[in-house]
């Protein structure tokens, strides 16, 4: 039955909330199941009815499995928790829902996309002007130009052939193999054939095979880095979730595992609810098959600039050949003459000067730190006007670092220092540092956040672990107590979850002190939410040792001090110790932060001032990002700012309006940057987006120029991108910035050099024609000065040093064409000198006799190549004369 036929017999028999998307089942017939006849879990019996044997499992949006029991999970599914789907009703689902898989599908054979490279104007003007170059029997140079077309096309080809790599990189994100309950036994075989239905077993070090809704969750860990780009990974439950929570950010979705994600720690059971397309990344499959990168600013113009040339310079020669025709002039010399004007005329060196321009751009790039995947890229970083950057990693050091710890005396430290090197860094009380146990309420509270904790710093400085537990390391490292975890002996650990939202050790010391009576001296080591972790205290620290009585007034001071630090985005740990979880001694609290990059805050001052905005999104909370939006002056008290959800209940047309004024995103989504792409481009800007998850793609592709985190981005996001930088650091951004404007500025003085001496060869030849002169150069020589403008002077344009002074300037209008009203003036007038000077030398040979010798037409050709050689010093700068600039 095909999929038409399917979807006509098909009726959706389970109903709810308008707008909810949830799975369906099909059956061929019309008999409905009453929703309370549902008993989860139970085996499937042989009593079923015969249209609920075949129905038709459809896959289940995340959302709405999140939401929903696992009970009810499993009556949708129609499976059993223990024993799972038969064999047979595999088979069954399989047929309608597909494999679990992605398929990259080419529509074009590669010939034909190599062959659309052909269509550009540029290219058919270059074809045109070899076969010309091959009737006039100039072999050479019809090769040259015919080398200079295979590179431009190949390059071409080759950046399109690259997008549909980026398809199959999805791919590899879903494991071969998945280990599955089929007809009651544990079995593995390849994840392709999982169907909705199934029941999946991941353990630790395992890739998720689906999207599957948890229905049992073990100190469970997942790594969710490659679909969401946020490197902390995600404890998961089982039990449902309120619809206001299910309907938010999928980060939220605390039950639902996604295909592709990577399981650290802990095992899971769960139900498959999306395969394949049906999937979250199905989802971004679809998006990226549907979205075309742009043509970049640089292609525009080549394209437009093609165009003109074509039109203007057959033009001229028309106008030179019918003029000499009605002056009577020999047919074929007129012929001749205007072939090789033609060959002359036609900028055949401007593409391989483009590509080597292009190409050693993308060299200085990589020694800054940043890969340019895609030529034309470089060029187009000149003409940002709007950078969306991720805030972790980019705009900040994704190392999380202690900032200040307040003990429950009041005592307070204040911690330099940013990253996970300790190197230079201090926690000082009233500027006396802190070293051992100096100071003995923070000396406790630092003593605790190190033994309570499970990471580590590695000689060169990796984290690793966890980066809250890293940030307590390197906090411990700063003050001379990380050693204090080797003092003791671990006994028991109760980890960090989600429910209990703490982490408890229970240690003993290796040597007791002589003060403590025999028997039990073990001790719980406590760290997590300050809320919960207040709620296990009866007494709290004074002097790091002395115990007072926790009263309300005591429990809500603290909290206040939480509420403070919390909002100037900083995360709040409370840490406390005690001989029972039910009477611990409340320590004190540190703050940690993902402190901004050194050289980000003075990096976006420098492409704001040149005109460049600077908008920052980012998945933390409301208070964190304006913190980090206020430390980088992104963000004032009273600006605007926008949630993710915010941008979901707008649409575009509605976020065009307020876009400009927004500098700060949070709680945002991957897919809220697609949003955001297109709105700002709906209104003209340029823009430039920065990513490293699975999701990311789709935005990346979008964007103008697409750039992917080095360090933390995935494989697909990487593929996505035109740009990838090395260091993740936004200060390479701006580099590349200054690379692009100095490259498009280095093709307009070759530009420039090549239009002027084309526009003082035709003049000279149209004036010649006009005023009855003998013409003062031969074809052969039109032809030699060709091979000059393409030769050294006209390459060594291309490849001039950046100017130091071009971030200054504002980017590039990409509406403006390449050949300006400036930049004409500029060519007539060096064509006017060229011209005037030629013509001064071709008279006065010329006088003596009144007719045009070997020797005049010498005379005249080589003041031209010397006028013109003067011309090539001239075009290196727009901005700084030949003198400033010096001659070499």
């Amino acid at each position: 039955m095909d999929a038409k036929l399917k979807h006509n017999l098909a009726i959706d028999v389970y109903s709810g909330a308008e707008g909810s998307a949830r799975p369906s089942v099909h059956p061929p017939v019309c008999p409905t199941h009453s929703e309370g006849s549902r008993l989860a879990g139970r085996r499937m019996s042989a009593s079923s009815s015969m249209s609920e044997q075949n129905a038709m499992i459809e896959c289940m949006r995340v959302n709405d499995a999140g939401a929903r029991s696992v009970d009810e999970i499993a009556d949708i599914f129609h499976t059993d928790v223990n024993v799972g789907l038969s064999t047979v009703e595999a088979n069954r689902r399989r047929q309608f829902n597909g494999y679990n898989e992605f398929d990259v599908e080419s529509h074009d054979p590669l010939w034909r996309k190599y062959l659309d490279q052909f269509k550009n104007p540029l290219i058919l003007l270059l074809l045109a002007s070899a076969a010309v170059s091959v009737l006039m029997r100039q072999v050479d140079d019809a090769i040259s130009i015919a080398v200079a077309v295979v590179i431009v096309v190949t390059v071409g080809f080759v950046q399109e052939y690259r997008s549909e790599k980026t398809l199959e990189k999805l791919k590899k994100l879903v494991p071969p193999a998945a280990r599955c309950i089929r007809d009651g036994q544990d079995v593995q075989f390849l994840a392709r054939e999982l169907v909705p239905g199934d029941i999946v077993v991941v353990n630790m070090g395992d890739r998720v095979p689906a999207d599957l809704r948890l229905i049992e969750a073990i100190d469970i860990q997942i790594d969710e880095s490659s679909f969401t780009g946020e490197t902390e990974p995600k404890h998961k439950t089982t039990p449902a979730l309120k619809r206001t929570i299910s309907n938010s950010h999928i980060e939220e979705l605390t039950n639902v595992a996604f295909m592709g994600t990577l399981v650290r720690c802990g095992r899971a059971k769960g139900i498959v609810i999306g395969t394949g397309i049906h999937s979250q990344f199905g989802e971004v499959f679809g998006m990226m098959q549907a979205e075309e990168a742009p043509k970049t600013p640089l292609q525009q113009s080549m394209d437009h600039l093609g165009t003109q040339l074509s039109f203007y310079s057959f033009g001229i020669i028309g106008l030179i050949f019918v003029i000499g025709l009605i002056q009577g002039r020999n047919v074929l010399d007129m012929f001749t003459i205007g072939v090789s004007l033609a060959v002359a005329a036609i900028p055949e060196g401007l593409p391989i000067v483009v590509a080597v321009t292009l190409a050693i751009g993308v060299m200085r790039m990589a020694s800054r730190h940043a890969v340019v995947k895609k030529l034309p890229a470089v060029e187009t970083l000149g003409c940002v006007t709007v950078i969306c950057s991720d805030k972790t990693g980019t705009l900040t050091k994704n190392e999380m670092t202690a900032c200040v710890v307040v003990a429950s005396d009041g005592t307070r430290g204040e911690v330099s220092g940013v990253g996970y090197n300790p190197l230079g860094g201090l926690c000082t009380v009233d500027h006396e540092a802190v070293m051992g146990y100096s100071h003995l309420s923070i000396s406790r509270v630092i003593e605790i956040g190190c033994v309570c904790n499970n990471s580590s710093i590695s000689e060169n400085g990796t984290l690793l672990g966890q980066p809250t537990e890293g940030a307590l390391i390197v906090l411990g490292m700063k003050t001379q107590l990380d050693s204090c975890r080797g003092h003791y002996r671990r006994l028991k650990e109760m980890p960090f979850n989600s429910d209990t939202k703490y982490m408890a050790l229970q240690c003993e010391p290796l040597r007791p002190s002589a003060t403590e009576s025999t028997g039990d001296f073990s001790e719980y080591f406590v760290k997590g939410a300050v809320d919960r972790v207040l709620d296990m205290c009866t007494g709290y620290l004074e002097n790091g040792r002395a115990v007072r009585q926790l009263g309300s007034n005591e429990k809500d001071a603290f909290l206040r001090e939480a509420q403070r630090l919390g909002s100037s985005g900083l995360r709040v740990l409370a840490l406390a110790s005690g001989r029972t979880l039910q009477n611990l001694n409340y320590a004190g609290m540190v703050g940690i932060m993902d402190p901004p990059r050194p050289g980000a805050r003075e990096s976006i001052q420098t492409v704001q001032l040149a005109g460049v905005q600077v908008k920052m999104i980012t998945g933390d909370a409301m208070e964190t990002a304006c913190s980090i939006g206020s430390r980088l002056q992104l963000y004032a008290p009273g600006d605007s700012v926008l949630s993710g959800q915010q941008v979901d209940d707008m649409s575009v047309h509605e976020l065009e309006h307020i876009i400009r004024d927004v500098s700060v995103f949070y709680r945002a989504a991957p897919k809220h940057k697609l949003k955001i792409v297109k709105a700002l481009q709906n209104i003209g800007e340029v823009v430039a987006m920065t990513g490293d998850g699975v999701n990311d793609a789709v935005a990346l592709k979008k964007a103008d120029i697409g750039i992917a985190m080095g360090t933390t981005g995935t494989d697909v996001c990487k593929e996505a991108a035109d740009m990838i930088l090395l260091d993740d650091d936004f200060y390479t951004i701006r580099a590349a910035m200054e690379e692009g404007k100095g490259i498009f500025h280095n093709i307009r003085n070759f530009v420039r050099f090549q239009l002027s001496t084309s526009v003082a060869a035709l003049s000279l030849i149209a004036l010649a024609t006009f005023f009855h002169f003998e013409n003062p150069l031969n074809a052969m020589q039109i032809l030699w000065i060709n091979i000059i403008m393409d030769g050294p002077p006209a390459q060594s344009l291309g490849v001039e040093p950046v100017d130091k002074d071009i971030i200054k300037l504002p980017p590039r209008n990409v509406k403006e064409p390449m050949i300006t009203r400036a930049l004409i003036t500029n060519i007539l007038l060096s064509a006017s000198i060229i011209i005037t000077g030629t013509l001064w030398v071709f008279y006065m040979e010329m006088a003596d006799d009144n007719k045009v010798t070997p020797r005049d037409t010498t005379m005249t050709f080589t003041c031209f190549v010397f006028f013109d050689m003067w011309n090539a010093l001239s075009c290196r700068s727009t901005r700084k004369s030949v003198f400033e600039l010096g001659l070499f």
